[in-house]
């Protein structure tokens, strides 16, 4: 039997890392029966660890034979997974906290508070949890206060979460990091006042995190002079020109109109993700430079990456805006064969929109009937203004009728089915569209209409 204090350096640890598949693991686990390291904790923690990523059911299996698991092990696998699983398991994580809710200690919390903010639905149990930090932990945790400012900002709580923040005595770079991503997304005005404020600190230091949520801040806001001012500070500080940082300052550029600044960005990254290209991507294509968008597309393609669902949408967006629809029908058909990424409703969207654009009506029409979903209003919305451009009437009475199942209040959708009716002399149809209206007190918008 090995003993605890041989056990933590035993030459069946070693193998852990190099543990790439199930019948590794296995094996490992037979050594660990054996040598009589699954008696011990600190191995079965690691052994723990490996499973939950390569198999959860398995890790499972371990965690269940395991007589009397202290905390500590029933904190590796929630932590574990939480950080492989995320949502598809928040419900797993829950239910063994229920089993040590009495003896959980600061090192149980954390996890569990990111956990619930993975989903609006997992965040009464966030809040249940914070009452059971001041009812069952002696102290305040620095890392506990933490996850509670990371919850109530997921949650969109701010105010919450900028009260907790400011008790805490020296918050570390992770927790400042948060709080500004939080207020990237929705106030600008704070996100710059806390940015100024941790700059003044002398406890953190900013990194590249921190300069992502404040360059997305800017974008969100069209704040040109403020994102500048982040990448000036970027070159002057010597920090990296990471994929995270060159993604956020192509989207920057790209919002404000500064295209070729944006492509000066990328051109410089010297490492790129799919991410990285979608934004450029984007970025070229609404601004009209289409033909270079696609050249985009070609070398994230060459370069052995995989396009991603954002990837399509904004590639064969970029087609349908410039009439190649050849091109833009080929990569919607490899989307499924070459990369095996199922196509979803806004990919159909811009098919239809592609093909609808350029009057291929029929085809868009045959597309729409095969969907393995249920089209959306703004698929349906997209097809009534293609029959609308194009007069095709009686494929604008269908759209109108699918639509009126979606959304009834909407009152573009009749005038652009009054408008194939007029363009048709079909002054019958203006007047049921007129009184269609009337019946489902559906007002016009003003001066969008031909319905006098």
């Amino acid at each position: 039997m090995t003993s605890p204090t041989t056990s933590n350096n035993h030459q069946c640890l070693k193998l852990i890392p190099k543990c790439k598949t199930l019948k590794n693991l296995k094996q490992i686990h037979g050594q660990f029966l054996t040598t009589g390291l699954s008696h011990h904790t600190f191995p079965l923690s690691k052994l723990l660890l490996l499973s939950s990523t390569l198999s959860l059911p398995y890790a499972l299996s371990i965690f269940n034979r395991i007589s009397n698991p202290s905390v500590f092990l029933y904190n590796t696998l929630i932590s574990s997974i939480v950080s492989n699983h995320q949502s598809t398991q928040t419900h797993l994580a829950f239910s063994l906290y229920s089993q040590i809710r009495r003896r959980a200690n600061e090192f149980t919390y954390p996890s569990l508070f990111k956990a619930s903010g993975f989903h609006p639905r997992w965040h009464p149990h966030g809040r249940a949890l914070h009452a059971h930090v001041l009812k069952f932990l002696d102290k305040q945790d620095r890392f506990v206060e933490a996850g509670l400012v990371g919850f109530y900002a997921n949650c969109g709580k701010l105010r919450a979460a900028r009260s907790l923040f400011d008790r805490i005595t020296e918050p570390d770079l992770a927790t400042w990091n948060t709080l500004l991503a939080a207020y990237a997304e929705i106030d600008h005005d704070e996100c710059l006042k806390l940015f100024l404020k941790m700059q003044m600190s002398s406890h953190v230091t900013v990194n590249e995190v921190s300069l992502v949520a404040w360059i997305k801040s800017c974008a969100s806001s069209g704040d040109l002079c403020g994102g500048v001012w982040g990448h000036v500070y970027l070159l002057k500080t010597n920090l990296s020109l990471n994929q995270f940082i060159g993604t956020s300052l192509i989207d920057l550029y790209s919002k404000c109109g500064c295209v070729s600044f944006a492509r000066k960005v990328f051109d410089e990254m010297r490492v790129r993700d799919t991410l990285c290209y979608n934004a450029m991507i984007r970025g070229l294509a609404v601004h009209g430079f289409i033909q270079e968008a696609l050249g985009v597309y070609k070398n994230l393609i060459s370069e052995g990456l995989t396009p991603d669902d954002a990837t399509f949408v904004v590639t064969i967006s970029a087609c349908s805006h410039s009439g190649l629809v050849e091109e833009g029908v080929r990569i919607f058909g490899s989307m499924k064969a070459v990369y095996d990424v199922e196509p979803k409703v806004e990919h159909y969207g811009c098919l239809v929109d592609l093909l609808g654009r350029s009057g291929r009506l029929k085809e868009a029409e045959e597309f729409i009937e095969k969907m393995p979903m249920e089209p959306n209003a703004m698929l349906w919305r997209s097809f009534l203004g293609s029959a609308q451009i194009y007069n095709d009437l009686e494929r604008g009475e269908i759209a109108l009728e699918k639509l009126l199942g979606l959304e009834s209040e909407n009152s573009g959708k009749y005038v652009l089915l009054s408008n194939i009716y007029a363009g048709a002399d079909r002054w019958d149809g203006v007047e049921k569209t007129r009184e269609l209206m009337k019946d489902r007190r559906v007002n016009k918008s003003p001066g969008i209409s031909t319905i006098n």
